[in-house]
């Protein structure tokens, strides 16, 4: 049995769970998603609490139980609490500034890069601090968004400029060596 797929959901009050053929629809104050379960996956309400089990016991079952179940429950907390990402810009004369539905990043190229912000997605700059804020419902698509955002400059070993998940830490480079 799947350690995590046999652990129950407790769903939250203010947030509505329906349970339909192979689909999870989740409701909250936050907005809503549809999360689809493989055919050998189901879910069931009972109360406040959600239970996903496996039809079978083959090799596929076993594997998809405690994917389906991590993707119902980050469901559940995205439509309660929410996704955030936070990410910073360092390096002189980097910066970031909202500007309608796009963000414009000066990464040191020769050219602006422009970033079309995603539906369901919200990216607040604090250009005094160089961080940058990816929040929405859906944990896959706050990720991406950061992660592709991060791939505009990602860090250089060397320096240190360039863009990084907050906290996350880096291996530095030595660079060149004197004549000794």
């Amino acid at each position: 049995m799947s350690r995590i797929g046999r652990k129950p959901i407790q769903v939250p009050g203010g947030v509505d769970v329906h349970v339909g053929h192979g689909v999870v629809k989740v409701k909250g104050p936050k907005g809503s998603l549809l999360v689809g379960l493989m055919p050998e996956i189901e879910a069931s309400l009972e109360g406040a609490v959600l239970t996903l089990k496996r039809a079978g016991d083959d090799r596929r079952a076993r594997s998809f139980h405690g994917l389906s179940r991590a993707l119902v429950a980050n469901a559940v907390a995205g439509v309660s609490e929410g996704w955030k990402k936070e990410l910073e810009i360092v390096g002189i004369g980097y910066r970031a500034e909202s500007k309608g539905s796009e963000v414009v990043f000066h990464l040191g190229y020769s050219h602006a890069v422009n970033y079309p912000v995603p539906e369901g997605i919200t990216i607040d700059v604090d250009a005094k601090s160089g961080r940058v804020t990816v929040t929405g419902i859906d944990r896959q698509k706050v990720g991406q968004v950061a992660a592709e955002i991060r791939a505009l400059r990602p860090p250089d070993p060397y320096k240190g400029k360039g863009i990084r998940y907050a906290g996350e830490v880096l291996r530095m480079k030595a660079g060149k060596q004197g004549a000794r």
